[in-house]
């Protein structure tokens, strides 16, 4: 799972949603989610899931496997 890039900062951008937002849904910190969004560090899978139900969005909409 090292190339798996997320698609989270789209997903907000699309919806007009802040980080500190979605920080805030997820009890994480705001630099925490600010990693995830920059990809420069991903989400665990339990995380992500989270993240999906927050959004409203189907996990698989959040991964953006290049393959």
């Amino acid at each position: 799972m090292d190339k798996t890039m997320n698609r989270i900062k789209e997903v907000l951008e699309e919806r007009g949603i802040k980080q500190t937002w979605l920080a805030e849904k997820l009890g994480k910190s705001f630099c925490i989610v600010n990693a995830y969004v920059c990809n420069r560090r991903q989400p665990s899978l339990e995380v992500l899931f989270e993240i999906a139900k927050i959004l409203q969005i189907n996990p698989k909409d959040l991964i953006d496997s290049k393959e």
